[in-house]
């Protein structure tokens, strides 16, 4: 082929693909025509980096990072605080209540005593009317003139101790009159003094019962807003630290020598909380079906036959101390500076107790919480 011929080749080769070129283009933007049949689709663009192939299953979203040790450790001390403050406010409460019962008691027995000292003045006005009505039936007379005015010796004789004993009698009944309406005024001021005590009490009592309420349920806003392994985690957090705090206490030597044998009271008590085991937590509670932390021990120790007072700070401020080095089965060992938790010593390095909302009766170490003292209910 000449250098003509093929130069003219090259043209249309360049023509032709040119041409190619564009119509790939119109292919690509160009509107098509009504009549004109569908082109085929064009290729969808590749899809971004990372995403799934076309036709593949669709992919979860990555499960939530959990937060990490040092943020459930926190949320573990404010738990504590919270559930602290409502023990604080349950021992008030506890106080309160025992108050108030006492106060209601000891007005139902003035009641009685004013009732009766009503029906007694009431009788002695009726003998100081009969004595008046008497004197009126015999002219009016004293009877020192009807004396006077006899002129028999043996009714004059007679008179004379009548009179004697009449004015013992009379003198007798003004006393005993005087004494019943002193005792009545005493026992009206008394009940209004201890009616006031009993509204104050309640007052208290309503107050510190509120607080638990809201302590308590800004404690469970906290948990709601966990994940199940977030809370499961929290729990074996708490249980790691009652661990280290178990080992430190014991590791002191405190149990070195300590003896298990005990009173046969202090036997009775511990089987009392030992049967209570798996009950729950209530606050206020004394039993039988639930119990907080004082009425467990309280009521353990009224089974065997000892009753103690109803709160945790009232069995460390009026039952005997012991060095923790003497404890024996049956002791109550009290926790935190304030005295508000409570626990049974049931030896072996073990104790018995109600621990908060949420928790049954429960067997723990003596060492897992910070120990005030500990006190021997029968001494």
């Amino acid at each position: 082929m000449g250098s003509g011929k093929r130069g003219l080749l090259a043209a249309a080769v360049t023509v032709v693909c040119a041409v190619t070129v564009l119509a790939g283009a119109g292919t690509a933007f160009a509107s098509v025509p009504p009549d004109s049949p569908m082109p085929p689709a064009a290729s969808a663009p590749p899809p971004p980096a990372g995403s799934p192939a076309p036709g593949a299953p669709p992919t979860t979203a990555p499960a939530p990072t959990p937060p990490p040790d040092k943020d459930l450790e926190k949320i573990r001390e404010q738990l504590d605080r919270l559930y602290h403050d409502a023990a604080v406010a349950t021992d008030a409460y506890n106080a309160a209540e025992e108050k108030a019962e006492k106060q209601s008691a000891r007005l139902d027995d003035l009641n009685e005593r004013i009732a009766e000292g009503r029906r007694k003045l009431k009788q002695l006005k009726d003998q100081a009317g009969a004595t008046a009505r008497a004197q009126y039936r015999d002219g009016g007379l004293p009877p020192m003139a009807r004396f006077l005015l006899s002129d028999d010796p043996q009714r004059f004789a007679d008179s004379a101790a009548t009179i004697l004993n009449g004015e013992r009698a009379t003198k007798k009944l003004l006393t005993e009159m005087t004494r019943t309406q002193k005792e009545l005024r005493a026992d009206s001021d008394d009940a209004a003094a201890r009616m006031k005590k009993l509204e104050a009490d309640r007052e208290d009592k309503a107050a510190a019962k509120k607080k638990i309420k809201k302590r308590i349920a800004d404690a469970e806003l906290v948990e709601s807003g966990l994940e199940k392994k977030q809370k499961e985690r929290l729990a074996e957090l708490e249980r790691q630290a009652a661990r280290a705090a178990q080992t430190a206490w014991v590791d002191t030597g405190v149990l070195d020598g300590i003896s298990d044998k005990t009173s046969a009271e202090g036997k009775k008590a511990v089987a009392f909380a030992t049967a209570q085991l798996g009950k729950p937590y209530v606050w206020g509670a004394e039993g039988p079906d639930s119990f907080d932390c004082s009425g467990l021990t309280s009521q353990a120790w009224a089974a065997a036959g000892h009753p103690i007072p109803r709160t945790s700070q009232e069995q460390w401020r009026q039952l005997p101390h012991v060095a923790v080095k003497d404890m024996r089965p049956g002791d109550l060992i009290i926790y935190f500076d304030d005295a508000t938790h409570v626990a049974m010593y049931a030896g072996d390095g073990k104790i018995i107790h109600a621990p908060r909302p949420g928790r049954t009766v429960t067997v723990t170490g003596a060492g897992t919480m910070p120990i005030l003292g500990v006190v021997r209910p029968n001494g």
